[in-house]
């Protein structure tokens, strides 16, 4: 193989080059180890502490769609860069190429004022708010407050106390309490302003340049091709190859698994899977957009997934997790699968220059097994617009409310003629069964129905006899029995007409009300 060595990034006011770690050395531990910057630090390595948030910049890539825009993504757009947190722990260093990586050690000579000795006003307030205790977990608090604070300067807008709950749902915190970083979150724009040198980052991302990776370790071949169709010819000849997104699940694989998964072919570095845009009927979404972007613009159409949305993973695993990923995954438990089944979503895979089309709820065949065939890969997702007369909800039980994963989702629509018969259905669940699934015996109790209680305990009675759930750590099979009836009554409770009105998109939870 033709290499292109080494990785280049932009770091520490300068340009890295890095010719010689293994296509799955983690940004985290070349930090601590390599480059000695331990203000980063390890916490559970697996991407739920938050400890080792850092800033990863790039070029934004123009959506020929104009979705999302700068107002529809937690994703700070300064100019032509799009700044995101991300965890360094779940991180892969050569995914790095191209990009600027900022760490708690560059607040100062990173960004520009009238004093460049002077603390970032993250870090004042942090001091000023007495928001660290031991220490530990600060540096990510303070990287994660530090794009909250580019995104809204940006903006000229101040958050609220729940958006910044909501942007630090990421970053746990075990002695110090969430009251006085909260705080310090508030009081962070009343200090004299500091903001990221971004001209500086441009021209040095610039000066790299986007050249197609392609990288030879000691043990494994790395590739990140620039161009759609460069990528495409590569997944037909090398087959075996891993495809690599955001790393939130193949980066435990390799720190807690300890597995070798050879040859990675990355699919980030393609600009082209990563557009939104409305085309015949459809809002279609780049299988490598990052999950945050694609519930942006699932919410701006279905308003009503905005509580899923937020309680998706946390910010750093949304800005580095993909939705084609979280999809071709198949987990039985994962939040994306119910939330785009319930929308009719369909998929289109591509082998080289052939694509084809199938409807999600015909991709998943057994657990984690699926209709992709050698040297396809998922191009986008195409979701159909909203109809008229169409109610959508997505309700997610677990354990916390924020950052943890499902016990069951289940992603609820149906759709209302002129005279209120339902027309159509589609109920789908997560932590069900062995994979993601409808209850097409529950739908076809409802559709041609008024929508009335009878129906509605006839449709009960068809839905848990659809399903033999398993009993795990997160739940019991009773439990999730229970549950999910009881989730089909509250959709049918919030979508019955001539009584109770649905519930606006930050009402839909006791626990929104509590955290406002």
């Amino acid at each position: 193989m033709q290499a292109r060595a080494p990785i280049r990034f932009y770091h520490d006011g300068r340009i890295v080059e890095i010719a010689d770690a293994e296509p799955t050395a983690t940004v985290l531990d070349w930090l601590r180890e390599t480059a000695r910057k331990k203000g980063t630090k390890e916490g559970c390595a697996e991407g739920d502490c938050g400890a080792c948030t850092v800033l990863v910049a790039e070029m934004a890539p123009v959506s020929a769609g104009g979705l999302p825009t700068p107002d529809d993504t937690n994703a700070v757009r300064i100019g032509r860069l799009s700044v995101r947190p991300m965890n360094a722990c779940i991180k892969f260093l050569p995914t790095l190429d191209g990009c600027a990586l900022l760490t708690v050690e560059d607040l100062r000579q990173a960004t520009e004022g009238d004093d460049d000795d002077a603390l970032h006003p993250v870090q004042q307030a942090m001091v000023e708010c007495h928001g660290s205790q031991c220490g530990f977990c600060t540096p990510g608090f303070v990287m994660t407050l530090t794009a909250t604070y580019e995104k809204h300067c940006e903006a000229g807008t101040h958050p609220t106390r729940a958006e910044l709950s909501d942007d630090l749902a990421g970053n746990l915190c075990r002695c110090t309490g969430y009251r006085p970083i909260l705080e310090a979150g508030q009081l962070m724009f009343d200090l004299p302003r500091k903001r990221i040198d971004t001209g500086r980052i441009e021209r040095a991302l610039l000066q790299i340049g986007e050249a197609s990776a392609r990288y030879e370790g000691s043990q494994a071949r790395y590739w990140a091709p620039r161009t759609l169709a460069e990528f495409a010819e590569l997944r037909e000849a090398e087959p075996k190859a891993r495809l690599l997104a955001g790393a939130t699940d193949i980066g435990l694989w390799v720190n807690k698994q300890m597995r070798d998964i050879g040859d990675v072919l990355y699919i980030g570095a393609v600009d082209e899977l990563k557009v939104i845009e409305r085309s015949n009927g459809y809002l279609r979404i780049g299988a490598a957009t990052p999950l945050e972007d694609a519930f942006k613009a699932l919410v701006a159409h279905w308003p009503t997934l905005s509580e899923v949305h937020t309680r998706f993973a946390s910010p750093p695993v949304r800005h580095a997790g993909t939705i084609g990923g979280n999809v071709a995954n198949g987990s039985p438990i994962g939040d994306g699968p119910p939330t785009l089944m319930a929308l009719g979503a369909e998929l289109i895979l591509r082998k080289n220059k052939e694509q084809r089309r199938i409807p999600l709820d015909r991709f998943y065949l057994d657990y984690m097994k699926n209709e992709m065939r050698e040297g396809e890969f998922l191009e986008r997702i195409d979701v159909p617009l909203p109809a008229a007369g169409q109610e959508v909800r997505v309700y997610k039980v677990s354990k916390r409310y924020d950052s943890d994963i499902s016990a069951l989702c289940a992603g609820l629509m149906i759709e209302r003629s002129a005279d209120g018969a339902i027309t159509q259905a589609r109920f789908a669940f997560g932590g069900m069964a062995a994979t993601v699934k409808r209850a097409s015996e529950a739908e076809a109790v409802v559709v041609g129905s008024d929508w009335s209680e009878a129906v509605l305990q006839e449709a009960k009675a068809a839905l848990v006899s659809a399903f033999t759930p398993m009993t795990d750590l997160r739940a019991s099979s009773n439990y999730r029995t229970l549950v999910v009836a009881n989730l089909l009554e509250r959709f049918w409770l919030e979508t019955r007409s001539g009584t109770l009105p649905a519930l606006a998109p930050d009402q839909t939870s006791i626990y929104a009300t509590m955290r406002q």
